[in-house]
C-alpha cells in the first residue's frame, strides 16, 4: 500500500514537471509580438510568430511588442530664445523595429525617450523666439520627431510622431493675445460693415446708372419718333405744294394783300415780280368775259 503511494505520488509529480517544462519549452508567439531567446545568456535572435519551441532551463526568452505605442511627457517649463517661460505638454509616438536592439541595448527605452524627449524639447524651443513657438507649432513638431530619432534608432526604435499638445505662454502674454484678438475682431466687423456699405452705394449706384441709361433711351425714342413724325409731315407738305398750281399761289398773294390793307399803313412797296404773279389772275379774267 505505502509502494502503491509513492509511485502515485511520483507520477503526480512528474506529470506536473512534464506541464512545466512543456509550458516553458513552447510559446505562441502573436503577429504583433516578437520572441528574442538566450541561449545560455547568449542572444540567437528573435523567434516567431507562431509557435516556438524552446529549450527548457537554458533558453530564456523576452517578450517585444511591435505595435506604435505612446508616451505622455507632462507640462514641461522651457525658456524660449526671447527669454519667456513657457509650458508645453506632448505626446511621442514609438514603434520598434529592431526587437534585438530594443532588448540589449537599452534597458528601459520607453523611460530613456522620455528622458530624451524633455532635454531635446528645451533645446529646440531655447532656439526659437516667443512667437515662433506658437505660430510654428508643426514645425516644432517635425524638429522633435527628426533629432529623438537620431537617438532611439540606436536603441531599435522608431520616432513615428511627436505631437505638441498644449502650450502655456505666461499670463502677460496670454492678456496681450486677448486683447489683440479683440483688436482683430473689432478691425473685422468695422471691415465687414464697410464692405457693405460699399456693397450697398456700388447697387444704388448701378440702379441709378440703369434708370438714367433706360430715362436717356426713352429720351433717344422719343426724339427719334418726334423726328419721323417731322420728316413724313414735310413729306406730305411736299407732296401737296407739287400740285399747287400758278392761280392758287396768286390767290395766296391776294389773300396775303388784303391782310395788309387791314392794317393802319398807308405805303406798300411790291416787288417787280408781284406783276408777273398777277399775270395769270387777269388771264383768268379775260376768260370768264
Amino acid at each position: 500500500m505505502p509502494s502503491f503511494l509513492t509511485q502515485l505520488t511520483f507520477l503526480i509529480a512528474a506529470v506536473i514537471v512534464g506541464i512545466f517544462i512543456l509550458s516553458s519549452a513552447v510559446k505562441i508567439v502573436r503577429e504583433y509580438q516578437r520572441l528574442v531567446v538566450f541561449r545560455l545568456g547568449k542572444s540567437i535572435g528573435k523567434k516567431g510568430p507562431g509557435l516556438v519551441f524552446l529549450w527548457p532551463v537554458i533558453d530564456k526568452a523576452v517578450w517585444v511588442d511591435l505595435r506604435e505605442f505612446f508616451l505622455e511627457i507632462p507640462s514641461q517649463t522651457c525658456i524660449t530664445k526671447d527669454n519667456a517661460p513657457i509650458n508645453i505638454d506632448f505626446l511621442i509616438y514609438f514603434k520598434v523595429f529592431n526587437p534585438e536592439f530594443s532588448v540589449i541595448q537599452v534597458v528601459d527605452f520607453a523611460g530613456s525617450a522620455r528622458g530624451i524627449a524633455t532635454t531635446t524639447l528645451r533645446a529646440v524651443v531655447g532656439d526659437i523666439s516667443l512667437d515662433d513657438v506658437l505660430a510654428k507649432r508643426e514645425q516644432i513638431n517635425q524638429v522633435l520627431r527628426a533629432k529623438m530619432d537620431e537617438v532611439t534608432e540606436r536603441w531599435g526604435v522608431k520616432v513615428t510622431t511627436v505631437e505638441i499638445r498644449e502650450i502655456l505662454p505666461p499670463r502677460e502674454v496670454q492678456e496681450a493675445m486677448t486683447r489683440q484678438m479683440s483688436a482683430e475682431r473689432s478691425r473685422r466687423a468695422v471691415v465687414t460693415e464697410a464692405l457693405g456699405k460699399r456693397e450697398a452705394a456700388v447697387t444704388v449706384a448701378e440702379g441709378a446708372k440703369q434708370a438714367a441709361i433706360l430715362e436717356a433711351e426713352g429720351a433717344r425714342q422719343a426724339a427719334i419718333l418726334r423726328a419721323e413724325g417731322f420728316s413724313l409731315a414735310l413729306d406730305k407738305i411736299f407732296a401737296v405744294a407739287k400740285n399747287i398750281d400758278g392761280k392758287t399761289l396768286t390767290l395766296q398773294y391776294l389773300e396775303a394783300l388784303k391782310v395788309l390793307g387791314a392794317g393802319a399803313s398807308t405805303k406798300f412797296i411790291f416787288p417787280l415780280e408781284f406783276t408777273k404773279l398777277l399775270q395769270p389772275l387777269a388771264d383768268l379774267t379775260k376768260e370768264t368775259r
